[in-house]
């Protein structure tokens, strides 16, 4: 007899394995903010110039909205799937489906276009030049991937040790080299509270450029809500150690991007070899920032690999839990209870898409081209929570003002941001940018007509999310949080300790 609740495996994740405090190094190592610098920071400075900081500041304020709307979901409906689960239950489960499948996608795509940086990052520390050999560069990335895999699949405790000590590490080096730049004598520009003002916006430094990077600036966080089967207090841990998360990253690039308009101005910046960082580092503490900072780089990759695996191994799970696809991928380890059979098809998919990039003339580009193509599927999933989190919570908006603006408005303003940056990317991206990105979101097309076709699942009949039952969804957002226990899986693919 099959098994009706669909983990496939007897159980479901094992609970009360990390705390708050382990969401929130989860949100900042999925955000890498050593990694984005290296990798965004120049392209933001060149798009908008001096006012690098207004736009992180104004990204942040939308981006702030839809972290509510992810944890005020995780207290109506604490699932692994997240986005997959809630739009499905507020909104429709074919935008619930295609939410989710946006975040495997995004997620896949990232991990694929990452392994080769991450291993010429960690050439570039030893001394070697991996520019001169893109395939030492691949074989070490994929080295670190495939070690960062095993330790996600295993579950073991060490993991959680290991990610703290190295967003510990990067968040220390990029805050002393900021702190060291904003106090020296020599500098480029004097510091201007109008760098947080629109004034420096032109038409050669349009916002609208600034905010699609931003979008992907802060892209990671919401790996705690992916995680809450598997959080203390997963009701609401998961969410508040996102929204910390998401606060400490962007105040962490906030105070870079000062220091790199004190100590560098509008025009220095260098995409070679993450030299942007070095200069930087090296103007702000001759002789030993710039190492620091580059130490800080392959630490933030390793990390941001681990927590965007974890991301896309729990979606696929919840997914292959309601058999939405393969029943399969639903499996736990009997013994560990991580996702084994997700992790391995991640990992598969990634070996095997790295292979074929090493063996075509245009591997590094397409790489290049898939980084830039995920933001409209970031911006896709993002923008159906903000608007599912209004629509769950409608009969509760209007009972107080906090209720209004932290349920309602503020999520919106998330999605409307969203939204906007969806459109401006449709009309900037290359055809190339494109077709990775929207293809990716229209291949999720045919498990959702294969699974819909096949009848039968309860994830199309899903329970509505908001006010069901004999309690409301005020009830649910304000209820105590349970005390942890031991897992135990029930039919609605929920733990009972949560």
């Amino acid at each position: 007899m099959s098994d009706k609740s669909g983990n496939n495996g007897g159980g479901g994740l094992r609970a009360g394995g990390l705390g708050t405090f382990d969401s929130v190094v989860m949100a900042v190592a999925g955000c890498g903010p050593a990694y984005t610098v290296v990798a965004l920071i120049p392209a933001l400075v060149a798009a908008v110039g001096l006012a690098a900081p207004a736009a992180l500041l104004y990204g942040a304020v939308p981006m702030v909205g839809i972290a509510l709307a992810f944890r005020y979901l995780g207290r109506l409906d604490v699932s692994s799937g997240a986005t997959y689960s809630w739009a499905a239950r507020a909104l429709h489960p074919a935008l619930g489906f295609l939410g989710g499948w946006a975040v495997v996608a995004a997620t896949t795509l990232f991990v694929i276009a990452s392994t080769t940086p991450t291993g010429a990052a960690t050439l570039s520390l030893l001394g070697a030049r991996p520019a001169e050999d893109g395939l030492l560069a691949t074989a070490v990335g994929l080295g670190l991937f495939l070690l960062t895999a095993a330790l996600t699949g295993s579950g073991v405790r060490i993991a959680a040790g290991v990610r703290a000590v190295a967003v510990a590490a990067q968040l220390a080096v990029l805050l002393v080299v900021a702190g060291a730049a904003l106090t020296r004598d020599a500098h480029a520009a004097s510091f201007s509270l109008s760098w947080f003002g629109l004034g420096h916006f032109d038409a050669g430094h349009s916002f609208t450029a600034g905010a699609l990077i931003v979008g992907a600036l802060y892209w990671g966080w919401d790996v705690t809500a992916n995680l809450s089967e598997e959080t203390r207090g997963g009701r609401g841990g998961s969410g508040l150690g996102g929204l910390i998360g998401l606060l400490v990253v962007a105040a962490t690039l906030i105070t870079l991007t000062v220091s790199a308009n004190v100590l560098l101005g509008p025009d220095a910046t260098t995409w070679a070899d993450g030299g942007f960082l070095r200069r930087l580092g090296e103007a702000a503490w001759p002789g030993t920032g710039g190492n620091l900072l580059a130490l800080a780089v392959p630490l933030a990759m390793v990390a941001t690999l681990e927590t965007t695996l974890l991301q896309a191994t729990r979606t696929l799970f919840a997914m292959g839990r309601d058999r939405t696809v393969p029943a399969f991928l639903g499996r736990v380890h009997p013994r560990r209870r991580t996702p084994v059979a997700a992790t391995l098809a991640v990992t598969a998919v990634t070996v095997t898409s790295l292979a074929l990039v090493a063996l075509t003339d245009r591997g590094v580009a397409l790489l290049d081209d898939a980084l830039m193509g995920i933001g409209l599927l970031i911006a896709f999933y993002y923008a159906l929570a903000g608007l599912a989190v209004a629509v769950a919570c409608r009969g509760v908006l209007l009972t107080s003002p906090g209720r209004f603006v932290l349920l309602g408005l503020w999520p919106l303003l998330g999605t409307a941001f969203n939204v906007w940056i969806l459109e401006a990317s449709v009309r900037t991206l290359t055809a190339t940018q494109l077709a990775i990105g929207l293809g990716a979101l229209a291949t999720g097309l045919v498990p959702l007509g294969t699974a819909w076709f096949q009848g039968g699942r309860s994830y199309f009949r899903p329970r509505p999310l908001g006010p069901y039952g004999t309690g409301t969804a005020e009830d649910r957002l304000t209820e105590p949080l349970p005390a942890p226990g031991r897992a135990d899986g029930r039919r609605d693919g929920l733990l009972s300790d949560f």
